[in-house]
């Protein structure tokens, strides 16, 4: 029995040994390859899903992405079954594709949400504030409840009549309120204390400053409140039918939401040909003195000012000057410039003169600029006779060269650092659907674009102006002559001459 027993034992290991020497591969094997082949399928079509719901990459690359990803999958899945050891190449094969996978997913699902945060703007903000002296010790809002607020009565009255009704709700009771008929008024007598704090929209604080020196640096905000105003959009699909069409770029700097209202120091209206592949930036000197349709009737204000009403009325004021439709604008919050100029690994910029600005030296002709760079170039406007009319044909120069870059496949590179750095300090009417063809057509037909600057002119001049009251500032008398020919450099470019 012991004999047997033993007998059965020693057949059963050679068994086994024969089964090895054989060189069959047990059924579950490769099962750890397979199931890393099957996880590359799934990311392979959660990545075309992403890139084809994006609307940025056009359907012919689509179709020759898709095909490539499918045939390496099905490539290195057969490699599984193959009984030598070249599987293993398989597995490490499909491991880092299926890596790149996973993060061109991540980043095409993050550049449609950048496109959808930065696009379909449909609001702007008054962001109405309560000041106080800088050397005030109040901390908040209810510690100054038993001020005097100082308020002024002749702009922006339906927004000063809702903040007063939110102070009323929050402090709990009726605000002792002192009434004064122009905003510098009102912010000269909260500096010599006639009133404890002050009410006003933020966006009026840059003509606060240029009636008082240093203003900003004498108050604290302690309160504010931001009212949101929608702004009527209108029906256009022109970038799908691929017609030409105008943008509007406005340049500005807020510290809050790129939302909020504030004065626009940077005018450009983009003239955009996409058959003809012709861009004409016309930028218009912040200076410009006319009248602000549906705000200040008859009276002429700085164009600068009309920003402070909304985005749109700088646009209908544009649209008033040179007889166009603008059918998009975008807001750039210009101390971003740093961020997107650097994210793009600089511009190539043409300057019309040599000369220094912000610690930088600029020589005429071709200067590669970083982030820093060109925001000192595109703020200096005392070097230079033309002043603020240079500083807008610098502006450009440095708007191109994004431009140039931002045309070329170069881009693609930085999609990363462009997305992250794009998405706080932009916004536009446009929709993401919009957006995502125009960068679809670009992608489809890579061909160069024929960008060309103007700028308006005028002369210099002191007057009045309806948002500043009566005080007199420096501002530009347009040249009729200069409106006429780059009115008609547009006509050009949009019927595609």
């Amino acid at each position: 029995m012991s004999k047997r027993r033993h007998h059965r034992h020693h057949s059963h290991h050679s068994g086994h040994s024969r089964a090895g020497k054989s060189g069959r591969v047990p059924v579950t094997h490769n099962m750890p390859g397979k199931l890393i082949l099957l996880l590359q399928l799934l990311l392979t079509l959660i990545f075309i899903a992403a890139v084809w719901t994006s609307g940025m990459i056009p359907g012919s690359y689509i179709a020759v992405l898709a095909v490539t990803l499918l045939v390496l999958f099905g490539v290195l899945f057969g490699l599984q079954f193959l009984k030598s050891k070249v599987y293993i190449i398989g597995i490490v094969f499909s491991v880092l594709i299926s890596i790149a996978l996973a993060f061109g997913s991540y980043y095409m699902f993050r550049a449609s949400r950048m496109l959808e945060q930065v696009g379909g703007a449909t609001y702007k903000t008054d962001n109405m504030i309560v000041v106080v002296r800088a050397d005030d010790t109040a901390e908040n809002i209810l510690d100054i409840k038993n001020y005097t607020f100082g308020i002024q009565t002749a702009l922006d009255l339906e927004n000063n009549q809702k903040m007063l009704e939110d102070v009323e709700r929050v402090i709990g009771q009726e605000p002792d309120v002192e009434n004064y008929p122009a905003i510098q008024e009102e912010a000269q007598a909260l500096l010599d204390g006639e009133i404890g704090a002050a009410i006003y929209n933020e966006a009026f604080t840059g003509i606060i400053d240029e009636s008082i020196e240093g203003y900003s640096d004498q108050v604290r905000i302690i309160y504010q409140y931001g009212i949101e105003t929608e702004i009527e959009q209108e029906e256009t699909d022109v970038i799908t039918e691929d017609e030409a069409f105008n943008i509007y770029i406005s340049g500005i700097d807020v510290s809050g939401p790129i939302t909020t209202n504030s004065r626009s120091d940077v005018n450009i209206i983009m003239t955009v040909n996409p058959t003809t592949h012709k861009i004409l930036l016309t930028t218009t000197p912040r200076d410009y003195y006319v009248p602000i349709p549906g705000v200040s009737g008859e009276q002429r204000d700085k164009l600068t000012h009309a920003g402070i009403y909304g985005v749109d009325v700088s646009m209908a004021t544009l649209e008033s000057i040179y007889g166009i439709d603008i059918s998009y604008y975008a807001r750039v919050n210009f101390t971003s410039l740093i961020k997107i100029v650097d994210a793009i690994g600089g511009v190539d910029v043409n300057s019309e003169y040599s000369f220094s600005a912000g610690g930088y030296s600029f020589t005429e002709g071709v200067n590669h600029l970083n982030g820093e760079q060109a925001l000192a170039f595109s703020r200096e406007r005392h070097s230079f006779a033309a002043g603020d009319n240079q500083r807008g044909k610098n502006q450009e120069a440095v708007l191109t060269g994004i431009l140039q870059k931002a045309m070329s496949p170069a881009l693609l590179v930085n999609a990363s650092e462009i997305i992250t750095s794009v998405s706080d300090s932009v916004e536009t009417n446009m929709t993401r659907a919009e957006m995502a063809t125009f960068i679809s057509r670009q992608l489809s037909d890579g061909s160069s674009w024929d960008i060309e600057s103007v700028a308006a002119v005028g002369t210099g001049d002191r007057q009045s102006c309806y948002s500043s009251g009566s005080q007199s500032l420096y501002v530009m008398w347009p040249d009729t002559n200069s409106i006429s020919e780059i009115s008609s450099k547009m006509n050009d470019v949009l019927n595609g001459q």
